[in-house]
């Protein structure tokens, strides 16, 4: 998939909305220096283009149910395109899985799951085998080290964007393509 060239203010849009995703385009429109209409038809192109995909709630898993996490690195059975696709239907059926993604190395797919209890996580774990999983790793998770951090931007805003985009979001002043020390 091609890159899409986005400028100062595609930006600072993006930055804001990966911060609080719920702001208002109101807001939006004044922390980046636009027009509400022209801020909304930016809003607009970068979802059309993928380059936002969604706007989506952060909920802590402790708080309904799902205090257990843990990481799971698999291996497969199977190389071949057909099971790595059975295995993902499959895996994307399990409510406990939260995230699996391919990885490079030893291993094949590094799955995140949250369960109920140890019963749960044990029930994910023993339907691996069925669906295809020759191997499987298991790791507690015991803590964030690291928050989610937003993706890094391109090129640095024109001056003043990050300024009216920090003000309006509480957040420090600095350029969409550097990371905030945490």
């Amino acid at each position: 998939m091609p890159n899409t060239a986005l400028d100062a203010l595609d930006c600072a849009i993006v930055d804001v909305l990966q911060r609080q995703g719920d702001v208002p385009n109101v807001e939006l429109a004044r922390a980046v220096g636009l027009s509400p209409a022209a801020t909304l038809r930016r809003v607009a192109r970068l979802r059309a283009d993928g380059v936002i995909t969604g706007v989506h709630a952060r909920v802590d898993p402790e708080r309904v149910g799902a205090g257990l996490q843990a990481f799971v690195l698999v291996v497969l059975d199977e190389h071949d395109e057909g099971s790595a696709e059975r295995f993902a239907r499959a895996v994307g059926e399990m409510p406990q899985v939260l995230r699996a993604d391919a990885v490079s190395g030893a291993d094949d797919v590094l799955l995140h799951v949250a369960a109920a209890g140890t019963a749960d996580l044990q029930d994910v774990l023993r339907a691996l085998p069925r669906i295809g999983a020759r191997r499987a790793t298991t790791m507690l998770r015991l803590g964030p080290v690291k928050e989610q951090s937003p993706t890094p931007l391109g090129p640095a805003p024109a001056s003043g964007v990050a300024q009216r985009s920090a003000r309006s979001t509480g957040t420090p002043a600095r350029s969409p393509g550097t990371r905030s020390p945490r």
